[in-house]
């Protein structure tokens, strides 16, 4: 499969990440009864595994490795984070408050991981 195609693929499946991500928190928040559907319990997962795929499929066709390249670490390094959190923000957390903050933090983890895409650098932002 060509690059660019592939990279198309990656990115969709990103957004549709984020889109599943920041609407089942809404609907976590709101103790929605749909948030038990089926299909909002599959879907993210398919999307995922095919995110992931897509992103090792770009790594062996680019030739560009986590601990290899410090971008694609830190992103590796900020990926698992996100999913701890988001597993915390949907799944485990106690309480409401905790499943709150996982939710707003693994938000912020998933802005630091498209930037970091964007600028192929660890700190894609200058705070000086």
């Amino acid at each position: 499969m060509e690059y660019s195609l592939l990279k198309k693929i990656h990115v969709a499946c990103v957004a549709i990440n984020c889109v599943l991500f920041v609407g089942r928190g809404v609907l976590m928040l709101a103790e929605a009864p749909l948030l038990r559907n089926r299909a909002l319990r599959i879907v993210p997962h398919v999307n995922d595994t095919l995110l992931l795929a897509s992103a090792v499929w770009m790594a062996l066709l680019s030739r560009s490795y986590p601990f290899y390249e410090g971008w694609l670490t830190a992103k590796l390094i900020a990926l698992l984070a996100y999913i701890g959190l988001g597993t915390v923000a949907l799944s485990y957390g106690r309480s409401k408050r905790t499943r709150l903050a996982a939710w707003v933090v693994a938000q912020l983890i998933f802005g630091y991981i498209v930037l970091v895409a964007l600028t192929h650098s660890v700190t894609p932002i200058s705070l000086g």
